[in-house]
């Protein structure tokens, strides 16, 4: 028991209560006492870096080892960890596997492509430490059950950032709204995402930058011939690398519906789309596709269009619950409710944001998402208290290995034109050959797929 908790204990035992300024101060004591964590990064992209930052704003951490294997973006992350924790001398490495190997680390964030995050995440629990793992958490569904495997066999506590389920105004109206019977029975929830955000482009092939190592960005996955710099999101126009708009934005609102509903395990996956629009670019990634998530007596429907208009330009990207009593919209920046029959909401929240004046380098951050930034830290925090308690954070990986798989099936129901039974306890599509083949991708030599055991 923490030293705070002791005496909170104590007070309310001898029917005293502590003053919140009291409280304060032994919050403040306990985390001065705290040992730092020590914590090294994997991938020092922008959203490496965002969760790297978003951490050490929230605990005591030194910041042990960075990795990336572009030695630019690598140098970039190093001199801004020396800015914000001029104290911490981080070892810089290109290869993960070496930096496992050197420290000896509390904590690990992966912020790789989608293709490395299985590899880098396994070996991460297997040397000890516990993981902050991007979404989605694989590229293809075996991926994910190892993943989900080697957490538990190690006893390691892997927090997955889909931080919708930290987001205080969706965690208010996930109180107010639905845990409260406001929409009486619920039977029905959409998932859209309608941002102009596929890369359409069509760049010449260039020689591989010296500072990059190609090889080693590509790892597993099948090596095209080098066209840019893939690490500047270039990389999720190509499926070899990630799983579309569906592995990257519909499983953040997915996860916030199945969040919001208590939902586990869909039995029935279907999805059609396809390149119908955005027809002149490199990308192989569906410019429009929807999907049905059967719950059995609820439904979940995705869409995304990469051209036209939103249905509701209110919500672009977004969840739309909709009940006998009313619909709740909601995505990352507010919520309303509508009761049945009415045209304004009567209840509404947004986002949000931590005071300025508190973390004031979220102001000068390159390409800082202000309205995540507060869920982040909250999120964070969830995957602290974890840590502390041995126990499940609220992103769990399992969480993410269901909200994952889910968005990799509806792509495999589309690859081959049907409806896909699934039993989550086999982790295999019901009599089906062919779509079971697809829960593999084959790994280039010299990597080996990580197998559940």
């Amino acid at each position: 028991m923490h030293r705070r908790q002791f005496i909170a204990a104590t007070a309310t035992t001898a029917g005293l209560s502590l003053s919140a300024a009291a409280q304060q101060r032994l919050i403040a004591e306990e985390v001065a006492d705290q040992k730092p964590k020590r914590v090294g990064l994997i991938g020092c992209g922008w959203y490496g870096k965002n969760d790297l930052f978003r951490l050490i704003q929230v605990t005591p951490t030194e910041v042990v080892a960075l990795c990336d294997v572009d030695s630019k973006q690598l140098g970039k992350a190093a001199e801004i960890v020396k800015q914000r924790k001029p104290k911490d001398k981080p070892q810089l490495y290109g290869d993960y596997r070496k930096m496992l190997a050197d420290n000896k680390l509390d904590i690990v964030l992966i912020g790789t492509p989608d293709h490395w995050h299985a590899l880098t995440m396994i070996a991460a629990c297997e040397a000890g430490a516990d993981v902050y793992c991007q979404k989605p958490i694989s590229v293809d569904v075996a991926e994910g059950q190892a993943m989900l495997a080697a957490a538990r066999k190690h006893k390691r506590v892997v927090q997955v950032g889909t931080q919708r389920r930290s987001t205080p105004h969706l965690v208010e109206a996930r109180e107010k709204i639905v845990k409260a019977g406001l929409l009486g029975k619920i039977a029905y929830a959409e998932v859209c995402c309608y941002y102009h955000m596929r890369a359409n482009g069509n760049p010449p092939l260039e020689k591989v930058p010296e500072h990059l190592d190609y090889e080693m960005w590509t790892g597993p996955a099948p090596l095209r011939p080098y066209d840019g710099l893939p690490h500047k999101r270039w990389w999720r126009t190509f499926m070899e690398y990630g799983n579309g708009i569906m592995g990257d934005m519909c499983i953040h609102m997915l996860d916030m519906i199945r969040w919001q509903l208590d939902l586990g395990w869909p039995t029935r996956i279907s999805s059609a789309g396809g390149i119908l629009v955005q027809k002149e670019g490199k990308s192989n990634t569906a410019d429009t596709q929807a999907a049905t998530f059967d719950f059995g007596d609820l439904k979940v429907t995705w869409q995304h269009r990469t051209w036209g208009n939103p249905t509701d330009p209110a919500f672009p990207w977004a969840g739309f619950i909709y009940g006998e009593k009313g619909t709740l919209k909601l995505d990352v920046h507010r919520y309303d409710f509508f009761p049945t029959g009415k045209t304004e909401p009567t209840l509404s929240g947004t986002a949000v944001f931590d005071p300025p004046e508190k973390y004031p380098e979220d102001k000068t951050e390159e390409d800082m998402e202000l309205h995540a930034a507060t869920a982040n830290r909250a999120h964070q925090r969830d995957f602290l208290k974890a840590i502390a308690s041995r126990g499940k954070p609220i992103a769990d990986i399992e969480q993410g290995h269901i909200s994952t798989a889910s968005c990799l099936l509806a792509n495999i129901s589309m690859q081959l034109g049907r409806t896909l039974v699934w039993d989550h306890e086999t982790h295999q599509v019901v009599g089906d050959v062919e779509a079971n083949k697809l829960l593999k991708r084959p790994y280039r030599k010299p990597w080996v797929r990580p197998e559940v055991g």
